[in-house]
């Protein structure tokens, strides 16, 4: 059975000496975890961060990188520039990137490819509305995410990828899929990878669930066969409930 790899997405909170009080008050409470642990933490704490966690076994993401090395790109950053500072991971995708900031399957694609060629690891997030879930179409979204965000992504760059099936009416609501409803989700994600990589590509792939996974929550959700793990967003901004979340599965 494979370890999880337990993500944390900060988003836009904490300052550099908040951070410092989370990342030493987690170290700690997850030291003797045999899954993976990210912190994935604003780009103003990457330096503090990656500081705090060397020699421990927490890994340090950023929450977005550019698909080029340098350029007139106002307000990006290179991945190199993160690979640079000892970041690990990178977030590309995620729901609110493309809501709020016109991110498209293309654009996904181009900044996984940069962050692969840098040596990072993307966490490369997919997602369906709650108008495409009730209309049935939830398979024909994930299905297009992944075909379109990944096309050009080989079998080998993909053992470096972590997918994290995120539905967009499960994020920052409170809302949380059920147990089985995030399962055969990740399922049918883990069946589209199949048909583009084969089996066993497929099976070796992390997929995590991310919307409103929590400490309480977490243990039947990581337990069920398809998650391999979550991409942790409020809970993550408290050392004793992302904690929770990373110990939840044995």
């Amino acid at each position: 059975m494979k370890n999880k790899i337990i993500a944390g997405n900060w988003k836009m909170n904490k300052t550099r000496i908040e951070a410092e009080q989370l990342i030493n008050a987690l170290i700690p409470l997850v030291k003797g975890t045999k899954n993976t642990v990210v912190i994935c933490v604003p780009f103003t704490d990457l330096c503090k961060a990656v500081k705090l966690t060397k020699g421990t076994n927490i890994h340090v993401g950023a929450q977005n990188c550019h698909w080029k090395e340098s350029g007139a790109f106002t307000g990006e950053i290179a991945p190199s520039m993160l690979t640079e500072l000892g970041v690990e991971y990178v977030v590309i995708g995620h729901s609110e990137r493309r809501t709020y900031f016109g991110e498209t399957d293309a654009t996904v694609l181009a900044r996984t490819k940069a962050a692969l060629a840098a040596g990072l690891k993307p966490i490369v997030c997919i997602g369906e509305t709650l108008e495409e879930r009730n209309s049935g179409n939830m398979e024909k979204v994930l299905q297009r995410q992944v075909r379109e965000g990944f096309k050009d992504v080989t079998e080998e760059e993909l053992a470096n990828i972590v997918v994290a099936y995120e539905p967009v009416w499960a994020i920052g609501t409170g809302v949380t899929a059920t147990d089985e409803q995030a399962n055969d989700a990740i399922a049918f994600v883990r069946s589209v990878f199949a048909d583009m990589y084969g089996k066993e590509a497929a099976e070796k792939l992390y997929i995590q669930y991310g919307g409103s996974m929590n400490d309480k929550n977490a243990e039947g959700l990581l337990n069920m066969s398809e998650i391999d793990g979550g991409l942790i967003g409020g809970a993550s901004l408290v050392a004793e409930k992302f904690a929770a979340v990373v110990n939840a599965h044995k």
